[in-house]
């Protein structure tokens, strides 16, 4: 029917193209939405629908004032993002359901994403494989794959490899600040699965990160629902100190505003200090907004974005449109006119000093003038968060041992793993090329890297390497190890080539608490290394400075950076590069050429990809023999009619759980160990060890996802007492690998759940964390708290998310979590209701489910989102 809203309809200048001008509502309350929420109110207002989108959820953005944590409003976004690892779940879903509903006697070719949807190919490099071309054959059957979906789905733009990282890409290329369809112009906006989907905010561009089911809902037609967000404004004011780098600001930022409470909140930055932040600055601050737990940190357009975007690929034509559009539905920023501001927080820029953040968590910064007290603190406290527990006596162990046929020595704090690396930082030249004049400064002065420490540089994409290599000091971050090793995750998911023997032998001997320096966002303990205890998030200059120093025990303000063999000492400050000529490099030798080479390199396109074979059909011929890329069992036993929840009868815990169990723990993305139980399935596929490849690469493949749920060997289940995936089957009394028991609970029919504390499922969002546990057989998951995004996946997948009242927990229930538990499901259902669970030993309490909506229930009464969709298609 004709659309609710064409008397918004209005045109530009030239004529020719339209747009839905919420101004036309001659509403008051227009004027005084935040810019971000304006772009929620316009893709409404574009979509609605009656169905997705109600003229009811327009009127409540509209009243945002009024309905911010109130009202539940859909999102239809412009499009989506995918990377590799986890955008090949989601493509395999998709070709699962082209075979579900085959049979069926439907169409398959009507399976497409309805929204356009992105996939870059370059992002899961292994670092051990210097040469790209052996990456590329060892990954043929994923690449295949994903040929095959550039040709067999409509709306999917595949791009290939060798060009860059999802994050980069996004930002240099696919990001277009306002797109145009059908005559139509809008704000460009995005949702991805890449967790630094947030750095777009940086452009203008409201976008975050959503896991691989939610994903694919948006890509299959609907929209993101969340909570009427409320927003909280950042004036800033001040200038930078000249030693602080993007990331010093990030971090405090962070801290300011995770003191302020701002969790599941947009954050809006304004004021006089804007003019100081340029926009690759602006995308690293939006980019660390999940560390604050906000969800998303917008940097409206103004005449600083206008500015970058007459340095890359957009034309005079564009800019102008760009530029006339925002103008006219008041989504441009102009600092000059106070009245615009709204009334929030207000951060000085000038207190900004450089940090670090570690040894275990990023929220936990340390000044880096501060670091040499603050790691011995560290080795004196007890074990837990900062604390390592080491005794006294202990704490000057000096371990000799031999690399290279020279002697070396490791102590407490000394650096094995040193990676600037492609998440955080790598989006900002400035930030980059501060390491690299640094780098530069510090050769010429005569200081090295000792060849023991793992040196890497993996660049977000190409075009890193190209303006390092156009500025002139990318041979000087060589010749002090750190050279481009690829285009992608790679120290950050634990994608790192392992210590020298040596190295990771005098570790253990001493017991040392050894570091790992690396520029990304995430360095949980265990992650980049299972010898490395310490792991330190810096700037990548900062990063270089640590590798040259050999150790984080060090005062860089009084002790030199290093000795030259002519026996000078070198301090930081003698090689540290000024603002002023790093900015003016990047403006001379920089932005400009960025753009110029990305759109060479993309046309130019990869000879591997190019000549790489794909099948044509509409349906995936599936290889029985592959072990990248198999059907999963989401759509078994598929059928039109809808069963009313089953309620849960006699389950065990598969788990017993403590709190902030991350989706590290549920569904690692580094190498597969050979004894897990992934490693014995890919054994018995007659693969050797090394050709096991990572999690990540191999989550097309439900099998081996199945058997890595749960297999992180920091995971601490309550029931066995120890580190590492294990866990007792209750009936037996046994101590098992998890999958092999819950090989023993399937064949008996026995549902399972599991116990949990606070903040289930916090950490990098991954589809395989709710996936994994479905096809374990988890029904439900018992938590004091979850993290937002994991609690929707679990939903997405069947699996009911359960909350403990308010101040009780298994410990306060007195649990020991080999009961049998029976959860009682009513037909009607609803969201937040509450249930009764029962336990074999007589006990018996109450839990909240946490179903946000009707849609939740749908979902779960469906099993699943997926299955959801496909009976809605039937």
């Amino acid at each position: 029917g004709e659309h609710p809203f064409n008397h918004l309809i209005d045109t530009l200048k030239d004529g020719d193209r339209k747009y839905f001008n919420p101004q036309k509502l001659n509403d008051a309350r227009y004027d005084k939405l935040p810019l971000s929420i304006r772009v929620l109110l316009e893709a409404a207002i574009r979509k609605c629908d009656g169905f997705y989108v109600k003229e009811e959820d327009v009127h409540n953005i509209l009243d945002w004032s009024e309905q911010q944590n109130v009202a539940e409003v859909p999102f239809p976004p412009a499009r989506v993002l995918l990377q590799d690892f986890t955008g090949i779940p989601a493509m395999v879903d998709l070709a699962a359901m082209r075979d579900a509903v085959t049979k069926h006697g439907v169409d398959p070719g009507l399976v497409n994403p309805v929204c356009p949807t992105d996939l870059i190919v370059d992002h899961s490099p292994e670092t051990a494989l210097k040469n790209q071309e052996l990456e590329l054959i060892r990954n043929k059957e994923r690449l295949q794959f994903f040929k095959w979906c550039s040709k067999a789905f409509k709306n999917v733009n595949v791009v290939p490899p060798d060009v860059g990282a999802v994050h980069q890409l996004n930002l240099e290329y696919l990001s277009q600040v306002v797109q145009e369809s059908q005559g139509f112009i809008y704000p460009d906006s995005v949702v991805g699965t890449d967790s630094h989907t947030t750095m777009i905010n940086g452009l203008g561009i409201l976008g975050w990160g959503v896991g691989g089911i939610e994903s694919e809902a948006v890509m299959l037609g609907q929209p993101i629902s969340l909570t009427l967000p409320q927003v909280v404004g950042c004036r800033l004011v001040g200038s930078v100190n000249i030693l602080a780098t993007s990331i010093d600001i990030v971090l405090g930022i962070t801290k300011h505003l995770r003191q302020a409470g701002i969790a599941g909140k947009f954050v809006e930055f304004f004021g006089p200090g804007m003019s100081q932040l340029s926009v690759p600055d602006r995308t690293t601050i939006a980019n660390m907004c999940p560390e604050y737990n906000a969800t998303v940190s917008f940097f409206p357009v103004d005449h600083v974005t206008l500015k970058h975007f007459k340095q890359t690929n957009f034309t005079e034509e564009k800019l102008e449109l760009l530029e006339a559009y925002l103008k006219a539905v008041k989504l441009f920023r102009s600092y000059e006119d106070s009245s615009e501001d709204p009334q929030y927080s207000e951060i000085n820029l000038s207190s900004m000093v450089p940090h670090v953040s570690g040894p275990k968590r990023p929220q936990d910064r340390v000044a880096v003038s501060s670091m040499k007290e603050d790691f011995q603190s560290c080795l004196n406290e007890k074990v837990g968060f900062k604390g390592f527990h080491i005794s006294k006596e202990k704490q000057e162990s000096l371990v000799p041992f031999l690399h290279g046929g020279q002697e070396y020595e490791l102590a407490h704090g000394s650096v094995v793993i040193a990676a600037v690396i492609s998440c955080t930082n790598n989006c900002n030249p400035s930030v980059m090329l501060t390491a690299g004049l640094l780098a530069k400064k510090a050769v010429e002065a005569g200081l090295i890297v000792k060849p023991y420490i793992r040196t890497s540089l993996a660049p977000g994409s190409g075009m890193v390497t190209h303006y390092l290599n156009t500025s002139g000091v990318l041979p000087y971050l060589s010749q002090l190890g750190f050279e481009v090793i690829g285009y992608g995750c790679a120290t950050c998911v634990g994608n790192t080539a392992p210590l020298p023997e040596t190295v990771s032998e005098a570790i253990k001997e001493g017991d040392l608490v050894a570091c790992g320096v690396l520029s990304g966002n995430r360095h949980f303990e265990g992650r980049l290394c299972d010898c490395v205890r310490a792991n330190y998030l810096a700037s990548p200059p900062l990063v270089v400075a640590y590798a040259i120093a050999g150790t984080v025990s060090i005062n860089f303000e009084k002790e030199p950076l290093g000795v030259t063999s002519e026996g000078k000492e070198v301090y930081l400050r003698d090689v540290w590069p000024t603002r002023e000529e790093v900015q003016q490099i990047e403006q001379d030798k920089v932005i400009s050429s960025i753009f110029t080479e990305l759109r060479a390199r993309k046309e130019k396109g990869n000879t591997f990809w190019n000549n790489l074979e794909c099948p044509e059909s509409v349906v995936f011929p599936w290889d029985p023999k592959s072990t990248y890329i198999r059907s999963p069992s989401f759509f078994n036993k598929l059928c039109k009619e809808v069963q009313p929840p089953q309620s849960i009868e006699n389950a065990h815990a598969l788990l017993f759980l403590g709190d902030k169990v991350t989706t590290d723990h549920i569904s690692p993305a580094g190498s597969i160990a050979r004894v897990s139980a992934a490693a014995k399935y890919l054994l018995s596929k007659r693969l050797t060890p090394r050709e096991f490849n990572s999690y990540g690469a191999r989550r097309g493949n439900d099998a081996v996802m199945t058997r890595g749920t749960f297999a992180s060997i920091k995971l601490q289940n309550r029931l066995i007492g120890k580190p590492g995936p294990k866990t007792v089957h209750i009936p037996s009394g046994q101590t098992l690998d998890v999958f092999e028991a819950v090989e023993r609970y399937q064949r008996d029919g026995i549902p399972l759940i599991i116990l949990a504390g606070k903040q289930y499922g916090s950490g990098n969002s991954r589809d395989w964390a709710a996936k994994g546990p479905y096809l374990l057989g988890v029904r439900a998951v018992i938590a004091e708290s979850f993290e937002k995004m994991h609690k929707n996946h679990l939903v997405g997948m069947g699996i009911a998310p359960l909350q403990f009242l308010p101040g009780q927990s298994a410990d306060s229930l007195e649990l020991c979590g080999k009961e049998k538990f029976t959860i009682t499901l009513p037909e009607d259902l609803s969201p937040k209701q509450m249930l009764t669970v029962k336990t074999s030993s007589g006990k018996t309490f109450s839990v909240t489910t946490l179903f946000d909506n009707e849609m939740d229930v749908a979902f779960y009464r469906h099993g699943g989102l997926l299955r959801y969709v496909a009976r809605t298609m039937l």
